[in-house]
């Protein structure tokens, strides 16, 4: 059994009186005591990140105090290990210093001593945990970034929002169009969060028949059913101790999501044909490519799951709004298939970079994925531009001319065709390309752009500030 994460000092020492006058005069001071009289398997109680200390008398039956500090260290070597040692110890505990013990007493030694040295040992012990978690947030950022890819706002916002999900135990509801990457979020969520040592299971409640939903999701027991054999476990059980993605849940039939629901709220399951309630011990991730406060309204979709759900929603962008990073997805995943494919890899003409940003990606992240495949193999770069959002496609000027003019051209087409599709709202149109407002106000000036002649109407006061 493990070392509570909220005990202070765990003090060893084989003298009963010993033990239990040190571990008063510790617990008088407001520290939590967790009195041995061993050593022995101690060091597979305590996790890594134990923020506690460990008072332990050198000489003891069994395991001593510096076989401890060994074992201690192989695991951690910033734990702060104290040795008490009788006086013939003391040229002992002076080596175990150099070899990493925080401190050692000297017996017979007074309770300020102890209680001074415990002190700044806990100190020492929680900058040394910050300092790791912070080591570890940052590692986790240049992970997200790699497996998120873009320089979008929008695409900023979501990495920060999954870095504040992540630690947390709340359920989270994925909101994205087809192919936009919900189950890469889902598995950003695990893999951050303290549950990624435990299961990731993954499920597609649209992709499984009506008659098998509860059985594949809840588990059955031997006769349940016609058919029912023996017993099955069902994902919600088999992912107990790590999380469960749902995907698709809007496809889930009502009286599923009366069972879901209670799941959430009870954190058990009960298998079909069953009367044992199993604890769960889960984080649920779901996702939808629906509005479904919509329907709800609709009766398509339970009210109380939604709200259930709705606590901390996560919104994928769709590519179409998130400018240009499009060419940086489209060059990582051209890069990444032709080294798996072993071929040298291809550089976008500047004619091809302009039909990648115009595109609209109706099929999102999988489309482009798809197409990068496509144009590593040395196939022909052809996309469907139907203009799917509505904007206008670029005059045949945008895609003449050198780099830098086609660049300059095609920008100027695109800040025109968004602010004529939002109206002359400069939030709006900075948001949907990606950039700060104040870039987007030297871009207007650089392209001697006009609100009113792009709109034909002219702004909201508070969009020009």
């Amino acid at each position: 059994m493990s070392i509570d994460n909220r005990i202070d000092v765990v003090l060893i020492d084989d003298d009963p009186h010993l033990r239990q006058a040190l571990g008063q005069t510790l617990d008088l001071a407001g520290l939590s005591v967790l009195p041995l009289g061993e050593a022995t398997g101690l060091a597979e109680r305590l996790g890594r990140d134990w923020p506690g200390v460990v008072v332990s008398d050198i000489r003891m039956p069994g395991m001593d105090g510096l076989e401890l500090l060994a074992q201690l260290h192989a695991q951690d070597p910033e734990l702060p290990v104290l040795l008490i040692t009788g006086h013939g110890d003391v040229p002992l505990a002076v080596q175990a210093m150099r070899t990493g013990a925080y401190d050692f007493l000297e017996k017979p030694f007074a309770s300020d001593a102890l209680l001074d040295s415990v002190r700044r040992a806990l100190a020492l012990r929680r900058l040394v945990l910050e300092n790791r978690s912070l080591r570890l947030a940052l590692s986790d950022r240049n992970e997200l970034s790699t497996r998120l890819i873009g320089h979008s706002t929008s695409m900023l916002r979501l990495r920060e929002q999954i870095g504040a999900l992540a630690p947390t135990k709340a359920d989270v509801l994925i909101l994205g169009e087809t192919g936009a990457g919900k189950e890469v979020v889902a598995r950003a969520l695990h893999d951050l969060s303290n549950r990624r040592n435990g299961p990731f299971v993954a499920i597609n409640a649209g992709a499984l028949a009506e008659s098998v939903v509860e059985s594949e999701l809840f588990g059955h027991e031997p006769g349940a059913f016609t058919g029912a054999q023996k017993r099955r476990i069902g994902k919600f059980e088999f992912a107990n101790g790590g999380t469960l993605f749902l995907d698709e849940i809007e496809s889930m039939s009502l009286d599923v999501q009366v069972k879901l629901l209670r799941l959430l709220q009870e954190r058990v399951v009960e298998r079909l044909g069953g009367n044992q309630q199993i604890p769960l011990d889960i984080r649920i991730i779901a996702a939808t490519k629906e509005d479904l406060r919509q329907a709800a309204d609709q009766g398509r979709f339970r009210a109380d799951l939604y709200y259930r759900l709705n606590v901390a929603p996560l919104r994928i962008p769709p590519l179409r709004e998130r400018g240009e990073d499009a060419l940086l997805m489209f060059t990582h995943f051209a890069n990444e298939a032709s080294l798996r494919h072993g071929l040298a890899p291809h550089e976008l003409l500047p004619g091809q970079r302009a039909l990648l940003l115009r595109h609209t990606w109706p099929g999102n992240v999988r489309e482009l994925q798809n197409a990068a495949e496509r144009f590593a193999l040395g196939l022909e770069l052809a996309l469907d531009n139907n203009a799917a959002d509505g904007r206008p496609q670029p005059p045949d000027s945008a895609l003449t001319g050198n780099l830098s003019e086609q660049v300059e051209h095609f920008e100027k087409h695109l800040i025109s065709a968004e602010l004529a599709r939002s109206h002359s709202s400069l939030r709006s149109v900075a948001e949907a390309l990606g950039v700060p407002r104040k870039t987007l106000h030297d871009k207007l000036r650089k392209h001697g752009l006009n609100f009113a002649d792009a709109a034909g109407s002219s702004p909201h006061a508070d969009e020009l500030e």
